[in-house]
């Protein structure tokens, strides 16, 4: 399979897994929680169109590992970046300059990535900031929808996950095809 030249970090709370269904553990870690409607698809999908997937996602380590074994899409992620671990959050640059270089990637290859998150104020504008495609997941009530600060203005947005994949599609063709580049270890291994 020909490399795909975009790349793509999920945020998981109401992007896969509705953070509304979560059960919280007496730590506080999240021990379950229910997928968004089309989420589980979403990443398959993705994943079949050989994508490279990294989580990007404010919490616990545990908690993620929870969430995406239940729904059998821990193993489609090439990396987990979590803010438990780089002890910062989004819209930090420091979580996303993290998963860049745990995909083996520099600050200066973040335009080959795009960001899929719920909120504006962390997901968007954190991706906006460091040249990343940012598209946001209008999915849920629980956060804002208009972008209070012009950094918060995503590059696209969509409300359901079955629309993610033609729009990487779309992203990728604008760009002018697969990339060039060889593909990752972790991709290979997944062709």
């Amino acid at each position: 399979m020909t490399p795909r030249a975009l790349i793509i970090l999920l945020d998981c709370g109401d992007t896969i897994i509705d953070e509304g269904t979560e059960v919280h553990g007496e730590d506080g870690i999240v021990l379950s929680g229910a997928p968004i409607p089309g989420a589980v698809a979403m990443v398959r999908d993705i994943a079949a169109a050989g994508f490279r997937i990294a989580l990007v996602a404010d919490g616990r380590v545990a908690s993620f590992e929870n969430l995406l074994t239940a729904c059998g899409l821990h193993d489609l992620f090439e990396t987990l970046t979590c803010s438990e671990t780089v002890r910062h959050e989004k819209p930090s640059a420091r979580m996303f300059l993290a998963a860049l270089g745990s995909l083996g990637l520099r600050p200066e290859d973040a335009g080959r990535c795009v960001m899929v998150g719920n909120n504006l104020a962390r997901d968007v504008a954190g991706a906006n900031r460091l040249g990343i495609t940012s598209v946001h997941m209008a999915w849920t009530p629980r956060y804002p929808r208009e972008p209070a600060a012009p950094e918060e203005r995503p590059d696209r947005t969509i409300a359901q996950p079955s629309e993610l994949l033609p729009l990487l599609l779309a992203l990728e063709a604008e760009r002018g095809g697969a990339d060039p580049a060889p593909a990752s270890p972790a991709s290979q291994a997944r062709a």
